[in-house]
Protein backbone atom coordinates (compact mmCIF):
# COMPACT_ATOMS: atom_id res chain seq x y z
CA UNK A 1 0.00 0.00 0.00
CA UNK A 2 1.01 3.92 -0.32
CA UNK A 3 1.72 5.98 2.97
CA UNK A 4 2.94 9.16 3.76
CA UNK A 5 6.24 9.35 5.23
CA UNK A 6 8.46 12.18 6.60
CA UNK A 7 11.97 11.82 6.44
CA UNK A 8 13.19 15.54 7.75
CA UNK A 9 11.96 19.09 8.14
CA UNK A 10 10.36 19.69 4.73
CA UNK A 11 11.00 16.28 3.96
CA UNK A 12 7.38 14.25 3.23
CA UNK A 13 7.45 11.31 0.51
CA UNK A 14 4.12 9.17 -0.54
CA UNK A 15 5.93 5.55 -0.78
CA UNK A 16 4.82 2.26 -1.15
CA UNK A 17 5.42 -0.12 2.41
CA UNK A 18 4.11 -3.38 3.66
CA UNK A 19 0.02 -3.62 4.02
CA UNK A 20 -0.44 -3.71 7.75
CA UNK A 21 -1.76 -6.90 9.09
CA UNK A 22 -3.73 -7.86 12.34
CA UNK A 23 -0.85 -8.75 14.93
CA UNK A 24 -2.98 -9.44 17.97
CA UNK A 25 -6.31 -10.04 19.04
CA UNK A 26 -7.33 -7.12 19.79
CA UNK A 27 -6.41 -5.38 16.36
CA UNK A 28 -8.72 -4.03 13.72
CA UNK A 29 -7.40 -3.43 10.23
CA UNK A 30 -9.03 -0.21 8.31
CA UNK A 31 -9.08 0.64 4.94
CA UNK A 32 -8.82 4.43 5.34
CA UNK A 33 -11.30 6.93 3.51
CA UNK A 34 -10.58 9.95 4.76
CA UNK A 35 -7.36 11.65 6.47
CA UNK A 36 -5.94 15.22 7.45
CA UNK A 37 -3.44 17.26 7.56
CA UNK A 38 -3.10 18.49 11.34
CA UNK A 39 -1.52 21.69 12.69
CA UNK A 40 0.56 19.45 15.27
CA UNK A 41 1.95 17.66 12.42
CA UNK A 42 3.51 21.21 10.65
CA UNK A 43 5.86 21.41 13.91
CA UNK A 44 7.75 18.21 12.96
CA UNK A 45 7.84 19.24 9.65
CA UNK A 46 9.41 22.91 10.35
CA UNK A 47 11.71 21.38 12.36
CA UNK A 48 12.22 17.44 12.29
CA UNK A 49 16.38 16.31 11.55
CA UNK A 50 16.70 13.96 8.91
CA UNK A 51 16.63 10.83 10.70
CA UNK A 52 14.49 7.10 10.39
CA UNK A 53 11.60 8.09 8.55
CA UNK A 54 7.74 8.66 10.86
CA UNK A 55 4.68 7.41 9.38
CA UNK A 56 2.42 10.70 9.52
CA UNK A 57 -1.09 11.22 10.16
CA UNK A 58 -3.79 10.62 13.10
CA UNK A 59 -6.58 12.18 11.82
CA UNK A 60 -8.77 9.61 10.11
CA UNK A 61 -12.11 7.76 9.29
CA UNK A 62 -12.15 4.40 7.61
CA UNK A 63 -14.20 1.01 6.48
CA UNK A 64 -13.30 -1.63 8.75
CA UNK A 65 -11.57 -4.68 6.86
CA UNK A 66 -11.11 -6.99 9.17
CA UNK A 67 -11.25 -7.52 12.82
CA UNK A 68 -8.90 -9.87 15.63
CA UNK A 69 -10.78 -12.78 17.49
CA UNK A 70 -11.67 -10.70 20.64
CA UNK A 71 -12.39 -7.64 18.88
CA UNK A 72 -16.99 -7.03 19.40
CA UNK A 73 -17.75 -3.42 19.26
CA UNK A 74 -16.92 -3.04 15.06
CA UNK A 75 -16.84 -5.85 12.64
CA UNK A 76 -16.23 -5.67 8.72
CA UNK A 77 -17.71 -3.10 6.77
CA UNK A 78 -18.68 -0.46 9.62
CA UNK A 79 -17.80 2.81 9.10
CA UNK A 80 -15.47 4.22 11.90
CA UNK A 81 -13.48 7.25 13.32
CA UNK A 82 -10.40 6.92 15.23
CA UNK A 83 -8.96 9.50 17.99
CA UNK A 84 -4.91 10.14 17.91
CA UNK A 85 -4.52 8.12 21.10
CA UNK A 86 -4.80 4.38 21.09
CA UNK A 87 -6.63 3.55 24.20
CA UNK A 88 -8.35 0.61 25.75
CA UNK A 89 -11.68 2.57 27.16
CA UNK A 90 -11.39 0.87 30.79
CA UNK A 91 -8.77 1.79 32.49
CA UNK A 92 -9.07 3.74 35.57
CA UNK A 93 -7.94 7.10 33.77
CA UNK A 94 -10.02 6.13 30.91
CA UNK A 95 -13.16 5.98 32.83
CA UNK A 96 -12.16 9.12 34.21
CA UNK A 97 -11.81 10.49 30.58
CA UNK A 98 -8.37 10.85 30.29
CA UNK A 99 -7.45 8.30 27.73
CA UNK A 100 -4.39 10.11 27.07
CA UNK A 101 -3.13 8.24 30.19
CA UNK A 102 -4.16 4.65 29.29
CA UNK A 103 -2.66 2.40 31.28
CA UNK A 104 -3.12 -0.71 28.69
CA UNK A 105 0.46 -1.70 27.37
CA UNK A 106 -0.45 -0.89 23.81
CA UNK A 107 -1.98 1.93 24.15
CA UNK A 108 -0.23 5.14 22.25
CA UNK A 109 -0.27 8.03 19.82
CA UNK A 110 -0.35 7.29 16.29
CA UNK A 111 2.42 9.77 15.47
CA UNK A 112 4.52 7.31 17.60
CA UNK A 113 3.31 4.19 16.32
CA UNK A 114 6.58 3.76 14.28
CA UNK A 115 4.41 1.18 11.56
CA UNK A 116 1.37 2.59 11.43
CA UNK A 117 0.15 6.39 9.95
CA UNK A 118 -3.32 7.58 8.68
CA UNK A 119 -2.30 9.25 5.72
CA UNK A 120 -2.10 6.30 3.95
CA UNK A 121 -4.42 3.71 2.26
CA UNK A 122 -5.13 1.20 5.56
CA UNK A 123 -3.75 1.28 9.47
CA UNK A 124 -3.58 -1.59 11.85
CA UNK A 125 -5.47 -0.15 14.80
CA UNK A 126 -4.27 -1.47 18.37
CA UNK A 127 -7.29 -1.43 21.42
CA UNK A 128 -9.59 -1.59 18.18
CA UNK A 129 -12.93 -2.00 20.41
CA UNK A 130 -11.57 1.35 22.91
CA UNK A 131 -9.86 3.26 20.06
CA UNK A 132 -12.42 3.29 17.14
CA UNK A 133 -16.14 4.59 17.32
CA UNK A 134 -18.94 3.56 14.74
CA UNK A 135 -20.22 6.35 12.51
CA UNK A 136 -23.72 6.22 11.28
CA UNK A 137 -23.53 7.08 7.54
CA UNK A 138 -21.88 6.16 4.93
CA UNK A 139 -18.31 6.79 3.69
CA UNK A 140 -19.42 9.24 0.96
CA UNK A 141 -21.68 11.35 3.11
CA UNK A 142 -21.44 15.06 2.81
CA UNK A 143 -20.76 14.81 6.73
CA UNK A 144 -17.51 13.16 6.79
CA UNK A 145 -15.49 16.35 7.10
CA UNK A 146 -17.43 17.56 10.05
CA UNK A 147 -17.17 13.98 11.37
CA UNK A 148 -13.14 13.48 10.75
CA UNK A 149 -13.03 16.60 12.77
CA UNK A 150 -13.81 14.11 15.93
CA UNK A 151 -10.81 12.71 15.52
CA UNK A 152 -9.00 15.53 16.89
CA UNK A 153 -9.17 19.11 16.26
CA UNK A 154 -12.92 19.95 16.91
CA UNK A 155 -12.66 17.58 20.58
CA UNK A 156 -9.07 19.31 21.19
CA UNK A 157 -11.25 22.50 20.65
CA UNK A 158 -14.26 21.75 22.96
CA UNK A 159 -11.59 20.26 25.40
CA UNK A 160 -9.65 23.60 26.09
CA UNK A 161 -12.83 25.32 26.70
CA UNK A 162 -14.17 22.77 28.77
CA UNK A 163 -10.64 23.61 30.58
CA UNK A 164 -11.09 26.74 30.71
CA UNK A 165 -14.42 26.45 32.67
CA UNK A 166 -16.20 28.70 29.59
CA UNK A 167 -20.08 29.23 30.58
CA UNK A 168 -22.68 31.69 29.43
CA UNK A 169 -20.79 33.83 32.48
CA UNK A 170 -17.39 34.33 30.74
CA UNK A 171 -15.07 36.11 28.13
CA UNK A 172 -12.79 34.49 26.40
CA UNK A 173 -9.69 35.19 23.69
CA UNK A 174 -8.96 32.94 21.88
CA UNK A 175 -4.84 33.08 20.74
CA UNK A 176 -4.43 31.44 17.04
CA UNK A 177 -6.82 31.06 14.03
CA UNK A 178 -5.51 27.94 12.87
CA UNK A 179 -8.15 25.06 13.14
CA UNK A 180 -7.50 24.67 16.51
CA UNK A 181 -7.96 27.79 17.69
CA UNK A 182 -11.16 28.17 15.54
CA UNK A 183 -12.34 25.05 16.41
CA UNK A 184 -12.46 26.56 20.19
CA UNK A 185 -14.30 29.47 18.95
CA UNK A 186 -16.73 27.12 18.03
CA UNK A 187 -17.03 25.22 21.41
CA UNK A 188 -16.72 28.82 23.67
CA UNK A 189 -19.86 30.00 21.53
CA UNK A 190 -22.03 26.47 22.03
CA UNK A 191 -20.52 27.03 25.91
CA UNK A 192 -22.32 30.08 26.16
CA UNK A 193 -19.18 32.25 26.41
CA UNK A 194 -20.74 36.22 26.34
CA UNK A 195 -17.68 37.67 24.04
CA UNK A 196 -15.47 35.69 22.15
CA UNK A 197 -12.53 37.59 21.24
CA UNK A 198 -10.22 35.91 18.04
CA UNK A 199 -6.46 36.92 17.85
CA UNK A 200 -5.58 36.30 14.28
CA UNK A 201 -3.90 37.90 11.33
CA UNK A 202 -5.53 36.04 7.87
CA UNK A 203 -8.74 37.40 7.02
CA UNK A 204 -10.05 34.31 5.34
CA UNK A 205 -9.79 32.17 9.12
CA UNK A 206 -10.94 35.14 10.65
CA UNK A 207 -13.99 35.61 8.48
CA UNK A 208 -14.52 31.77 9.64
CA UNK A 209 -14.29 32.85 13.16
CA UNK A 210 -16.84 35.42 12.98
CA UNK A 211 -19.12 32.53 11.40
CA UNK A 212 -17.98 30.50 13.98
CA UNK A 213 -19.14 32.74 17.14
CA UNK A 214 -16.68 35.19 17.26
CA UNK A 215 -17.73 38.66 18.30
CA UNK A 216 -14.61 40.60 18.37
CA UNK A 217 -11.21 40.14 15.47
CA UNK A 218 -7.74 41.25 17.01
CA UNK A 219 -5.56 41.21 14.25
CA UNK A 220 -2.47 43.11 16.21
CA UNK A 221 0.36 41.06 18.41
CA UNK A 222 2.36 41.30 21.41
CA UNK A 223 1.64 44.26 23.34
CA UNK A 224 -0.59 46.16 20.87
CA UNK A 225 -2.55 42.99 20.94
CA UNK A 226 -2.34 42.94 24.43
CA UNK A 227 -3.96 46.52 24.88
CA UNK A 228 -6.56 46.04 22.05
CA UNK A 229 -7.70 42.87 24.01
CA UNK A 230 -8.15 45.11 27.44
CA UNK A 231 -9.38 47.86 25.40
CA UNK A 232 -12.59 45.14 24.09
CA UNK A 233 -12.83 44.21 27.75
CA UNK A 234 -13.16 47.34 29.89
CA UNK A 235 -9.39 47.04 30.93
CA UNK A 236 -9.87 43.75 32.70
CA UNK A 237 -9.17 40.80 29.96
CA UNK A 238 -10.81 37.77 29.67
CA UNK A 239 -12.19 34.96 32.07
CA UNK A 240 -10.76 32.54 30.01
CA UNK A 241 -7.95 32.79 27.41
CA UNK A 242 -7.10 29.41 25.03
CA UNK A 243 -3.67 29.59 23.68
CA UNK A 244 -3.99 27.61 20.44
CA UNK A 245 -0.65 28.05 18.35
CA UNK A 246 2.27 26.36 20.91
CA UNK A 247 4.52 29.30 20.61
CA UNK A 248 6.44 31.00 23.56
CA UNK A 249 5.29 34.47 22.22
CA UNK A 250 1.26 33.07 22.01
CA UNK A 251 1.55 32.19 25.87
CA UNK A 252 3.10 35.42 27.10
CA UNK A 253 0.28 37.24 25.18
CA UNK A 254 -2.92 34.85 26.38
CA UNK A 255 -0.50 36.54 30.02
CA UNK A 256 -1.08 39.63 28.97
CA UNK A 257 -4.95 39.45 28.11
CA UNK A 258 -5.57 36.97 31.01
CA UNK A 259 -8.20 38.61 33.23
CA UNK A 260 -7.23 38.48 37.27
CA UNK A 261 -8.75 35.24 38.58
CA UNK A 262 -9.10 33.74 34.96
CA UNK A 263 -7.88 30.77 33.18
CA UNK A 264 -5.02 30.21 30.37
CA UNK A 265 -5.96 26.86 28.78
CA UNK A 266 -3.47 25.87 26.46
CA UNK A 267 -3.93 23.26 23.21
CA UNK A 268 -0.95 24.50 21.00
CA UNK A 269 1.81 21.82 21.36
CA UNK A 270 4.00 23.39 23.68
CA UNK A 271 7.47 24.16 21.57
CA UNK A 272 9.20 25.45 24.66
CA UNK A 273 9.97 23.88 28.25
CA UNK A 274 9.97 27.02 30.21
CA UNK A 275 7.43 29.72 30.49
CA UNK A 276 6.56 32.28 32.81
CA UNK A 277 4.25 31.40 35.93
CA UNK A 278 5.49 33.24 39.00
CA UNK A 279 4.88 36.45 40.43
CA UNK A 280 4.45 38.76 37.41
CA UNK A 281 2.62 36.53 35.56
CA UNK A 282 0.46 33.75 36.87
CA UNK A 283 0.37 34.08 41.09
CA UNK A 284 -0.27 37.64 41.91
CA UNK A 285 -3.48 37.61 39.72
CA UNK A 286 -4.20 34.32 40.88
CA UNK A 287 -4.48 32.77 37.14
CA UNK A 288 -5.34 29.12 36.93
CA UNK A 289 -2.88 27.34 34.08
CA UNK A 290 -5.06 24.73 32.06
CA UNK A 291 -5.03 22.61 29.09
CA UNK A 292 -2.88 20.04 27.88
CA UNK A 293 -3.11 16.54 25.44
CA UNK A 294 -6.67 16.47 24.82
CA UNK A 295 -8.36 12.79 25.75
CA UNK A 296 -10.81 13.22 22.51
CA UNK A 297 -11.82 9.79 22.51
CA UNK A 298 -13.93 10.78 25.69
CA UNK A 299 -16.32 13.71 23.95
CA UNK A 300 -16.59 11.89 20.24
CA UNK A 301 -19.95 10.34 21.04
CA UNK A 302 -21.17 13.55 23.09
CA UNK A 303 -20.17 15.96 20.25
CA UNK A 304 -21.54 13.60 17.55
CA UNK A 305 -25.29 14.13 17.54
CA UNK A 306 -24.57 17.84 16.63
CA UNK A 307 -23.23 17.35 13.39
CA UNK A 308 -25.17 14.16 12.23
CA UNK A 309 -28.25 17.15 13.16
CA UNK A 310 -26.22 19.61 10.85
CA UNK A 311 -26.84 22.25 13.80
CA UNK A 312 -23.04 22.81 13.04
CA UNK A 313 -20.22 22.03 10.31
CA UNK A 314 -17.14 22.14 12.19
CA UNK A 315 -15.60 20.38 8.50
CA UNK A 316 -15.34 24.32 7.42
CA UNK A 317 -11.95 24.03 8.65
CA UNK A 318 -10.93 22.01 5.77
CA UNK A 319 -10.18 24.49 2.87
CA UNK A 320 -8.36 22.10 0.71
CA UNK A 321 -8.55 18.14 -0.50
CA UNK A 322 -6.17 15.98 -1.68
CA UNK A 323 -5.00 12.37 -2.47
CA UNK A 324 -1.86 10.91 -1.23
CA UNK A 325 -0.46 12.46 -4.12
CA UNK A 326 -1.00 15.70 -3.00
CA UNK A 327 -0.04 15.68 0.75
CA UNK A 328 3.48 16.74 0.28
CA UNK A 329 2.20 20.29 -1.07
CA UNK A 330 -0.52 19.89 1.28
CA UNK A 331 2.22 20.48 4.27
CA UNK A 332 3.54 22.97 2.08
CA UNK A 333 0.66 25.35 1.90
CA UNK A 334 -0.45 24.93 5.55
CA UNK A 335 3.29 25.95 6.64
CA UNK A 336 3.40 29.18 3.88
CA UNK A 337 -0.65 29.41 5.57
CA UNK A 338 -2.06 29.45 2.03
CA UNK A 339 -4.09 26.10 2.75
CA UNK A 340 -6.03 26.53 6.26
CA UNK A 341 -6.15 22.22 6.84
CA UNK A 342 -6.02 19.45 4.63
CA UNK A 343 -8.20 17.01 3.87
CA UNK A 344 -6.71 14.10 2.31
CA UNK A 345 -9.11 11.08 0.66
CA UNK A 346 -6.67 7.94 -0.24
Amino acid sequence: MRATLLYGAGDVRVENVADPVIKHPTDALVRVTAASVCGSDLHLYDSMSPTNEIRMGHEFIGVVEDTGSEVTTVKPGDLVVSPFAISDNTCDFCREGLHTSCTHPEANYWDFEPEEGAQAEAIRVPLADGTLVKLPVAADSALIPSLLTLADVYCTGHRAAVMGGVDERTRVTVIGDGAAGLMAVLSAKLLGAEQIILMGRHPDRTDLGREFGATDIVAARGAKGVEAVRDLTGGHGTHVVIEAVGHLPAYEQAVGVVRAGGVISRIGVPQYEVAPIGMGSLFMGNVRLAGGLAPVRAYIEELMPAILDGAIEPGKVFDATTDLDGVPAGYQDMADRTSLKVLVKP
